[in-house]
């Protein structure tokens, strides 16, 4: 079997349909992206996908992370599909650990909503549900995601779109979006909140910051995202569930966005 293969350089072009791109920029961002790793380690072990994939990189094998989960015992023990909720505080890292977790205790059917630009990791094609969140949706994404929502899969989406930021001297999320309220009130869905402990480097957000003060409004520091996975190698985390909240939860005495900011709220007070 032929090892999968991460080309930036296809990613980007394609992304940018037909746009210049300098060879300096490619070659700098197959540096911080980690092309070369991240082959070498497809060369390595070939065929793996999915959940399988996600355990060959937070393990001991590369990244080794470890992880204390907290409120195991409040997830619903019946089969009724559910769409967990989380605040997103790696942008990448927290995803796969997510997923392999949630996953193991949910019988391998979770699906995570992801950006796009991550269906280049060919082996978690299978386990990404992809929305393209710096433009417009197509219908047939929406009508994909409709699908999504009526079938048997749990869903894991964060809401917030994109990996927290440092906001008013804390790492947080920005705004939540509605849809997650819509789609589990439409669907019948109970949410499951879930609360991620974690960071990204003094350097990420510093460059958040920079770049947002001078008016650039292209997400630099999404590009570093790969490169602070890996600076958190060894690290260790601790997530904890919340108590489910039932589709009627979200009654009309909010309107689907209020709804939103309180399930965040919501989330950034969970504890023990």
């Amino acid at each position: 079997m032929e090892p999968v293969r991460l080309d930036v350089e296809s990613a980007v072009r394609q992304k940018l349909k037909g746009r210049y791109v300098p060879r300096f920029f490619i070659r700098w961002l197959r540096h911080i992206v980690h092309e070369d790793t991240f082959n070498d380690f497809f060369k390595a072990h070939p065929g793996l996908t999915g959940y399988d994939f996600i355990e060959e990189v937070i393990g001991p094998n590369l990244l080794n992370v470890t992880v204390d989960v907290r409120g195991l015992d409040r997830l619903p023990q019946d089969s009724s599909p559910l769409v967990f909720v989380s605040n997103h505080p790696l942008g990448g890292l927290d995803g796969m650990i997510l997923a392999r977790m949630l996953g193991e205790h949910r019988h391998w059917n979770v699906r995570v909503i992801v950006n796009d630009l991550l269906m280049h990791l060919t082996p978690l094609q299978g386990i990404f549900i992809p929305v393209n969140i710096y433009g417009a949706q197509s219908r047939e994404a929406a009508r994909y995601m409709e699908q999504i929502y009526a079938s048997d899969y749990d869903i894991l989406t964060f809401p917030a779109g994109a990996c927290s930021r440092k906001i008013d001297g804390r790492v947080q999320d920005l705004s939540w979006k509605k849809s997650f309220v819509q789609k589990a009130v439409e669907s019948g869905r109970t949410v499951v909140p879930v609360r991620f402990e974690g960071q990204n480097s003094r350097f990420f957000y510093n460059l958040a910051l920079w770049r947002k003060r001078l008016g650039i409004r292209f997400n630099l520091e999404l590009l570093f995202l790969a490169d602070e996975m890996f600076k958190a190698a060894g690290s260790h985390y601790t997530v904890h569930i919340g108590q489910p909240l039932p589709p009627s939860t979200f009654d009309r005495s909010r309107t689907p966005l209020q709804w939103a900011q309180w399930v965040r709220g919501h989330v950034y007070n969970l504890k023990d």
